[in-house]
């Protein structure tokens, strides 16, 4: 399947997250418990959260096989003092290559893969952030949608 990738001047959103440092090969288990936490908080603040999405941001290391400091989100309404575990912060803004998954989760490379190609046809750098915007789940995984955006220098 094809990926197309469009570049997009992305707006910050305001996110409610846990932060947690990781081995590549572990964000697979690391996201469930850590976003797990957000929803408890979310679901005790009346009004924070009205229908925003996970959101997964990535802050990528220039060392190969390096641990990546992941912050797994929810999108909120606004900010709010930390509480235990959980904070606000935001996503970046600025341009972006930007790439929609449409598929099962375990296919998210391919959205990837295809921004990496882009960027080395049009000669563009990553800024070392990039995040995944979850759609809502389908009973039907080829039609669940995830955004992929990776932030450009």
């Amino acid at each position: 399947m094809t990926v197309l990738v469009d570049v997009q001047i992305v707006r910050p959103r305001t996110l409610a997250a846990v932060r947690r440092e990781v081995a590549p090969a572990e964000v697979v288990s690391a996201w469930g418990p850590a976003v797990g936490k957000v929803w408890d908080f979310i679901r005790s603040q009346p009004g924070l959260w009205t229908d925003g999405h996970n959101i997964f941001v990535y802050h990528h290391s220039n060392v190969p096989d390096a641990p990546i400091l992941c912050e797994f989100g929810v999108e909120v309404t606004c900010t709010f003092e930390t509480v235990a575990e959980v904070y606000a912060t935001e996503t970046p803004g600025g341009e972006a290559a930007v790439a929609v998954h449409r598929g099962p989760y375990h296919r998210l490379n391919e959205a990837y893969a295809a921004i990496t190609e882009w960027m080395a046809a049009n000669r563009r750098e990553a800024a070392g952030l990039c995040w995944e915007i979850y759609g809502d789940p389908t009973p039907d995984p080829a039609l669940t949608e995830t955004t992929v955006v990776q932030l450009l220098k």
